[in-house]
């Protein structure tokens, strides 16, 4: 267990999801997370996502009751939040932004160049513990603060530390991907309509599949090309389902889908 107090500035869905997550793995105690937010729904919905949460009136308050300080607001939020904390965060505190789209240098020229800082790009499957994410840490973050930040992050998912200029990558692939993932389990599914099966049957199926498929990447190691290859067997129903996907350009539009992700990632950074 974590001996660090955690601060979310910030009570939306994805800290709730973030702080359960911690919570349900056991990597700190409810009483050990300080959150604030102008919005009381917001922090009621927290406290119910979290009991015994503890709910401050004010973001310097939970700034300095913890260690370890979440920015979960949205980017437009930011300068006026970082503006704020400027001259009450203590160089001890370890700050994390969430907030896509709001580069370190910017965080750094809110809150002073001493500030340790690390940016996160999460993705809403974080609410099921299944986060895909990437972090990056700023100059002034240390080897222990990586270690912190890993440990959180992998109480919900998965996490890989990467340069910044790849989160923008991050976002069009993790970011955005789980959208193109529902897109094709409803297609999926109303194949299996269009061929006669129940409508809430071919859902569970397609979800059910997808899922399964993941799982046989993530546990065998083997790539996704091989895994393929050993479901389609000569002659048989995989194959010619796959030469339809390859007629249409699947595996391009897929690819083509992330890239304009991460451009308009990096537009809107730019403030596009």
């Amino acid at each position: 267990m974590l001996s660090q107090k955690i601060g979310f500035i910030g009570s939306g869905q994805m800290a709730r999801a973030l702080a359960g997550g911690f919570v349900r793995a056991a990597l700190v105690l409810p009483r050990q997370i300080f959150v604030s937010d102008p919005v009381a729904a917001a922090t009621a919905a927290f406290r119910e996502a979290v009991p015994d949460a503890q709910i401050l009136a004010g973001n310097a308050a939970v700034a300095a009751a913890a260690n370890v300080l979440f920015l979960a607001v949205k980017p437009q939020q930011m300068p006026a939040v970082l503006a704020e904390l400027r001259s009450s965060l203590a160089s001890s505190r370890l700050v994390v932004s969430i907030a896509a789209g709001v580069r370190l240098a910017t965080l750094s020229a809110g809150l002073g160049e001493r500030a340790r800082l690390v940016r996160v790009m999460p993705n809403t499957p974080c609410l099921v513990g299944q986060s895909a994410s990437g972090y990056s840490l700023g100059p002034g973050a240390t080897a222990d603060d990586a270690l912190v930040v890993s440990q959180l992050l992998s109480a919900v998912g998965r996490a890989f530390p990467l340069d910044e200029k790849l989160l923008d990558a991050v976002t069009g692939l993790a970011g955005s991907g789980p959208a193109f993932v529902y897109l094709v389990i409803e297609a999926l599914s109303d194949g299996g309509v269009r061929m006669g099966l129940p409508r809430d049957v071919a859902l569970a199926l397609a979800a059910q599949t997808v899922r399964g498929a993941a799982e046989m990447v993530l546990t065998t190691g083997d790539h996704p090309a091989v895994l393929k290859d050993r479901v389609a067997s000569p002659g048989g129903t995989t194959i010619a389902g796959l030469q339809c996907l390859e007629a249409g350009s699947l595996r391009g539009t897929l690819m083509a889908a992330v890239e304009a992700a991460t451009r308009r990632s990096q537009e809107l950074a730019a403030g596009g």
